[in-house]
């Protein structure tokens, strides 16, 4: 049985997030959790977020939970969904810039683009229903669609090294 950690450092979509994990696998054991050895134990990691990522890093820190974080997040299956995966990267931009995990190197951008390549007009922060197309196979995508629709809201994107 899969054990599934939903790390909660109490800034977090969590009840939407373990409702989806339920539905989608009726056979795991789903646990939000902010105790480093549950995560540790657990096989599987969900690290989700909303706010402010500085917000953010200090709640890992107070909780102690960037050690174990970093760690799982290079063993094991891991997640990370707004907030949690900009955090997986090595600063932000937000909050006038901000040292993130540096689990994998890059940085998180706000978004300065004003137009697309259509010449319309961008709103930030970005929100809305938007069809996502798939660029390349992945796991993640399958059973999804091309041009399936996904709701956005952000200011910020992640720019990977």
């Amino acid at each position: 049985m899969r054990r599934i950690a939903v790390i909660d450092y109490g800034m977090g979509n969590l009840r939407s997030v373990s409702k989806a994990l339920e539905t989608v696998s009726k056979q795991s054991s789903i646990k939000i959790t902010a105790d480093p050895q549950v995560i540790q134990a657990a096989s599987h990691i969900v690290f989700p977020g909303v706010g402010a990522i500085r917000d953010c890093m200090l709640e890992l820190k107070n909780l102690e939970l960037i050690e174990v974080i970093t760690q799982v997040a290079r063993e094991k299956p891991f997640l990370g969904i707004c907030l949690g995966m900009q955090a997986l990267l090595s600063r932000s931009e937000e909050n006038s810039g901000i040292d993130t995990l540096n689990i994998f190197p890059g940085n998180v951008k706000h978004f300065d683009i004003t137009t697309d390549r259509m010449g319309q007009r961008l709103k930030v922060p970005h929100m809305g229903w938007n069809k996502v197309k798939q660029t390349y196979k992945h796991p993640l995508w399958n059973n999804i669609e091309q041009d399936s629709r996904f709701y956005f809201v952000h200011s910020y994107f992640a720019s990977p090294d």
